[in-house]
């Protein structure tokens, strides 16, 4: 935990800037401890930084003596670099992985900042990618783009500059691109790719022989249910490696199954199903099917909460740069909680861990430390 504030100092601002002030290390360590304790935007963090009981903790635990105004703290995030926020921030993730990462699943997904649509400043508005290790809960890497129109490349850069050596990685039918799986491999990595109407060819070949009764009984198949509240969802993966009939084989690179899941679900308004579609470049089973096509759904869980918890669609910051360095730092703190639930077994809800840390400033130390 002592440590935050050596990584912080290592970011790097837009322009020369000496601290003479404030540290900008020090204001960043403020952002990412006021949004472990769940705080929503700028103006929250600093009140919970200026309070009294707040300073002398700061004081004691990361010799951190001045607190910035809160329009000097907006000034600081406005200064630092995203890209350097991202490395930092990926090196300390990095600590936390284990070596062999085989199985592990990388999931990547894009999210539109809605309180930019409109600002001025944006031409679209501002759509950020992430990509998160899912089982582990942590964002290894963050990229902004203009607009999702522009996700494509932007995804197939942001693999190429992580390490995605022994990762399946997971993406939405958007990023079902033939040359998105030629970095993906390149990079040593396998894919697991949704298809839908975007490559219709791929998809009509795989659903006709998927759904053949006939041919799907010969497949590996594994079924799950789960209750939820007032429904039922039942899903069913079936995987084959059966594909040199399949026309477009030699164009995906290294593909060696498709698959599909069907999902049903019960609630008291009748019942309902659909079909999902997969292309994978590695030898899955059915049960694997089901527990990767579900990690894909982390990723857009930690959307929602960046929804729904710290409320960033209705952030009125303008700024640009404010606005992706916040949410690189919002998602470093979930993913900070998310490890501190799996290390101890808890089984509160990561709001209530949050709020732990609000009420008890050592509990932000117990979720920073690595062991």
């Amino acid at each position: 935990a002592e440590r935050l504030l050596e990584y912080m100092e290592e970011v790097e601002s837009e322009r020369e800037y000496d601290g003479y002030y404030y540290s900008l290390g020090e204001a960043l360590s403020i952002v990412v401890l006021g949004s472990l304790c769940g705080l929503k935007n700028v103006s929250q963090i600093h009140q919970w930084a200026e309070s009294e009981r707040t300073r002398e903790w700061l004081k004691e635990k990361f010799a951190i003596e001045r607190i910035p105004c809160y329009y000097w703290l907006l000034s600081l995030l406005k200064m630092v670099k995203p890209e350097s926020l991202n490395q930092c921030l990926s090196r300390w993730v990095r600590q936390m992985l284990p070596e062999e990462r085989e199985g592990l699943t990388l999931a990547v997904d894009g999210k539109t900042v809605r309180s930019t649509e409109g600002k001025k400043g944006y031409q679209r508005p501002l759509h950020i990618i992430s990509a998160q290790l899912s089982e582990l809960g942590v964002t290894l890497a963050s990229k902004s783009v203009d607009g999702k129109s522009n996700e494509i490349p932007a995804v197939q850069e942001l693999l190429q500059q992580m390490d995605i050596a022994g990762c399946l990685v997971v993406a939405d039918a958007l990023n079902c691109q033939r040359e998105t799986a030629k970095v993906i491999v390149a990079g040593k990595g396998d894919y697991l790719l949704s298809v839908k109407e975007n490559q219709p060819s791929l998809m009509q070949d795989i659903r006709d022989y998927i759904q053949d009764d006939a041919l799907r009984g010969g497949m590996s198949a594994q079924s799950i249910q789960e209750k939820n509240r007032e429904r039922i969802e039942k899903r069913t993966a079936f995987v084959t490696q059966d594909i040199d009939w399949l026309p477009q084989k030699s164009q995906w690179d290294h593909l060696a199954c498709i698959g599909a899941i069907h999902t049903e679900f019960q609630t008291k308004a009748g019942k309902s199903s659909q079909w999902h579609y997969y292309i994978s470049s590695r030898l899955l089973s059915a049960q694997s099917l089901l527990h990767h096509a579900r990690m894909e759904w982390a990723v857009e869980s930690m959307h929602w909460l960046l929804d729904v918890h710290f409320e960033e669609d209705y952030l009125r910051v303008a700024n640009k740069t404010i606005q992706e360095n916040m949410n690189q730092l919002r998602k470093f703190a979930l993913g900070m909680i998310k490890q501190y639930k799996s290390r101890t077994a808890s089984k509160r809800p990561l709001s209530k861990l949050m709020f732990d840390c609000l009420l008890d400033p050592n509990m932000i130390l117990r979720v920073l430390a690595q062991n």
